[in-house]
């Protein structure tokens, strides 16, 4: 399966729009705080693939996670596009010249309290990465055609408090990606209408 980029861009969102969601299951409805994060798509020749992060350990929100990079919205950030990309420079160090915003995929609430706007982008090598050690274990990754295969979602479920929460989990190799990650990509399979075939 090989994904057209006009057809991805026709797909996605030209602006960030709030009352487009993706609620996930267990998410809260009480003050959530604002996030972003960068879905980085890598334009090899070979095939395009997703540039992801695993967290370190000690961090306090979704340590040891597969994650796209990204994070909280600062005060001074003007907008998504700029909260995503600084975060991605502060994270991992690629250079925003490097990054081409195609659009956004629906605000994905979590269960952890976060209200996060996936910033969709093609990402031309060659380049430079310098990730930050406090935050960034590993930077991998993982063909674009697999991550939007439907018959590589699989369905898990934990209890978390105090409750039994569904999620969806794409295994690659030795990455479990899963929970808000997977449910972002998971969100373009079903906007590029490739869900019917699961």
């Amino acid at each position: 399966m090989r994904i057209d980029l006009d057809r991805l861009k026709a797909c996605l969102l030209p602006e960030p729009q709030a009352a487009a969601t993706v609620v996930e299951d267990g998410a809260i409805h009480a003050e959530l705080t604002p996030a972003a994060v960068l879905f980085p798509i890598v334009l090899h020749e070979a095939g395009h693939t997703v540039l992801l992060t695993q967290r370190t350990a000690h961090l306090k929100d979704h340590a040891g996670q597969i994650a796209f990079p990204g994070g909280r919205v600062e005060d001074d950030d003007l907008t998504a596009v700029h909260t995503a990309l600084r975060e991605t420079e502060e994270e991992i160090g690629l250079a925003r010249e490097r990054v081409e915003v195609l659009g956004f995929l629906p605000e994905y609430r979590t269960g952890t309290g976060f209200r996060v706007t996936p910033v969709v982008a093609t990402v031309q090598p060659p380049f430079d990465l310098l990730p930050d050690p406090f935050e960034v274990a590993e930077v991998f990754e993982v063909p674009l055609a697999f991550l939007l295969d439907p018959l590589n979602h699989q369905r898990h479920s934990l209890h978390y408090r105090g409750a039994l929460r569904n999620y969806f989990a794409m295994p690659y190799g030795d990455y479990f990606i899963w929970g808000a990650t997977a449910g972002m990509i998971r969100s373009l399979s079903e906007r590029l209408g490739l869900l019917q075939a699961a």
